[in-house]
């Protein structure tokens, strides 16, 4: 019988960076000596990693930092700066319990003494909020407090992924970084009316950024995860000053990814940024639901910590959960939206379906249907989730003739499932797999569970019009060789 893996429960409820998830999963286990070997082998120069423990709000956390050096460091976790210009201040009097000089400065794995780097948010660099297409990348500014600010590298994603390709990762820590700073690239780009091949920005470019992410997606494989739930990301208000000038909170690119991921955000009261962009592509690309089970038992616990000091505590906590029962098909609420229209242009109806499918429904159906008087009509059947409602039908009564909408809110059970990229002899395929519980002839449901996947349409699409072969052929391809490798 195979035993079946606890998920990984992020709770973000004051706010999420990628030194915080980082900090949570060393906490929760993964090994820091395979952290540490991988994050030496990336193509950079000019960084160290210092793991502590700290105190936050009280509580004992874990602290990954990344400790620059003096070429690469920048200033931007002045609280005044980041706030002042916006004439709010969010600095508070709680300190990590660090050593008096901890702030000062840290020696590095060489032993030189390098300058203490903090970062954005509660955990991240400032500078990821922009973006240049061009610019010297060793170039100095001053604030107009005269603080000085070093510009790093900017990297494009094309040079951010030679680097992963020359680290020594395995292929799913890879693939899974890969995927966060392509999510991050995207909300990029949208922000600063670039493309994702052109558009070149701190977060890709910057030693700190790099190594963030690079650690969440390690330590993630590094602890098996399959799983993860986030249900929700809560966000301050206010604004944040970058390189280039004042941003409000949520900042674009954070906005961006909520919208094209569609994360679920929740604006607090507080003061301040809590959600960084890349704290948002991480969550974004790991995630593989935002429902958490009935009743469940924790097995493990997590803590990391931020850096910053606001108005609330920056922690991540990491949870390895069990659903009660150990059920496999995760129980879901799902809304269905119906409405009969007999007066609408196939060619509208056409466009109404895509118009929803973009905004966030899960399916769009249309059935033909007799009304009274024996009109021929359709009916528009929409799935999506509770929060995406007024959106939805917003869209189908500006598009429609409709003046009317009904709503349905179902259960559900669904299969554990979750996005991956494969390596075929087509290249690389973006599959969804699901795990599905396997039945005995004579017996009840055994506990264990056989993996299925199912290709991707965009990608055996986009390898049709590379090779010229049919989508049947394709698919048939695919799934031959996913069953080969199964089988090595």
């Amino acid at each position: 019988m195979n035993e079946k893996k606890d998920a990984l429960y992020l709770e973000c409820y004051s706010g999420i960076s990628g030194d915080m998830v980082t900090a949570a999963l060393l906490d929760l286990g993964a090994d820091e000596a395979v952290l540490r070997k991988a994050l030496a082998s990336l193509p950079l120069d000019g960084f160290g990693i210092d793991i502590r423990r700290v105190k936050k709000a009280g509580l004992d956390a874990c602290d990954f930092d990344v400790v620059l050096d003096a070429t690469h460091e920048n200033h931007d976790h002045d609280m005044a700066y980041l706030y002042g210009g916006a004439g709010e201040c969010h600095a508070h009097d709680h300190h990590h319990d660090h050593d008096e000089d901890a702030h000062e400065h840290h020696h590095g794995e060489d032993g030189h003494e390098h300058a203490h780097h903090h970062h954005d948010g509660d955990g991240e660099h400032d500078h990821e909020h922009c973006c240049h297409d061009h610019e010297d990348a060793h170039c100095h500014t001053h604030d107009h407090d005269g603080h000085e600010h070093h510009h790093h590298e900017h990297r494009g994603l094309a040079e951010v992924l030679d680097i992963l390709n020359k680290a020594d990762l395995t292929d799913r820590a890879r693939a899974t970084a890969v995927r966060i700073f392509t999510i991050l690239g995207q909300a990029e780009a949208k922000a600063h009316g670039a493309t994702l091949e052109t558009v070149h920005f701190h977060e890709v470019g910057a030693v700190d950024s790099i190594v963030d992410i690079t650690a969440a997606a390690v330590c993630l494989d590094n602890l098996g995860i399959e799983d993860v739930i986030i249900p929700v990301l809560y966000e301050g208000t206010g604004s944040v000053r970058c390189a280039h000038g004042v941003l409000p909170i949520p900042v674009p690119a954070v906005a961006n990814i909520a919208a094209a991921e569609h994360l679920n955000l929740h604006i607090t009261g507080a003061k301040g940024e809590y959600v960084t962009p890349t704290g948002a592509a991480i969550a974004a690309a790991v995630r593989t639901s935002d429902q958490l089970p009935a009743e469940f038992t924790v097995s493990k616990i997590g803590l990391g910590a931020g850096k910053r000091e606001q108005e609330l505590p920056g922690l991540v906590r990491a949870m390895l959960i069990r659903p009660a029962g150990s059920a496999y098909a995760a129980q879901d609420i799902i809304c269905k939206l119906e409405s009969n229209i007999d007066d609408t242009t196939g060619e509208a109806l056409g466009y109404v379906m895509e118009r929803l499918l973009a905004a966030g429904a899960r399916d769009v159906q249309y059935s033909p249907v007799y009304m009274k008087k024996n009109r021929p009509a359709y009916l528009l059947t929409v799935l999506c989730l509770e929060e995406d409602i007024p959106a939805l039908e917003e869209i189908i009564f500006a598009e429609t003739t409709t003046i009317g909408i009904r709503r349905v809110r179902m259960e559900r059970s669904i299969l554990k499932r979750r996005l991956c990229t494969v390596q075929t002899s087509l290249g690389e395929v973006q599959v969804k797999e699901c795990e599905v519980p396997c039945c005995c002839a004579e017996e009840e449901l055994t506990g264990s569970t056989e993996k299925r996947c199912y290709p991707e349409y965009e990608s055996v699409k986009e390898i049709c019009r590379r090779t010229g072969r049919s989508y049947q052929d394709v698919t048939r391809q695919i799934l031959h060789d996913l069953a080969k490798n199964k089988e090595d």
